[in-house]
């Protein structure tokens, strides 16, 4: 992290797929994707899709005349969440069998209304 006197302008971030573990390899390297002039040290990048092991990202800070060396390249995943729909709590329209979920118009739960 720079310090708060520091001379930083902006920061650089580059991202690639590699779908696998680790760091960078020579084979199969993608191109680096190029994330300029980010102003703060938080960045969020949208559009990942999950459960990949994929994105290799690297960072570089720049003052207004030079950029500084790259960042050691650290290798991220974007983790899918496992859930199970259970009948009992879902919605009335929805029939959850074992392995099936089908939309029922007439909601085929029934409910208790009080006025």
């Amino acid at each position: 992290m720079p310090d708060d006197d520091s001379k930083i302008d902006h920061y650089v971030l580059e991202y690639r797929r590699t779908n696998f573990e680790g760091p960078p390899r020579a084979k199969e390297d993608q191109p680096w994707m190029v994330i300029e002039g980010i102003k703060g040290t938080e960045y969020t990048l949208s559009g990942l899709k999950f459960d990949m092991k994929y994105m290799n990202f690297r960072v570089r800070a720049c003052n207004k005349a030079v950029a500084g060396e790259f960042s050691e390249p650290v290798t991220l995943e974007t983790r899918a969440f496992m859930f199970r729909l259970d009948a009992s709590t879902c919605h009335q329209n929805l029939r959850v069998d074992e392995l099936s979920v089908e939309w029922d118009a007439t909601g085929g739960k029934v409910q208790d209304v009080k006025a």
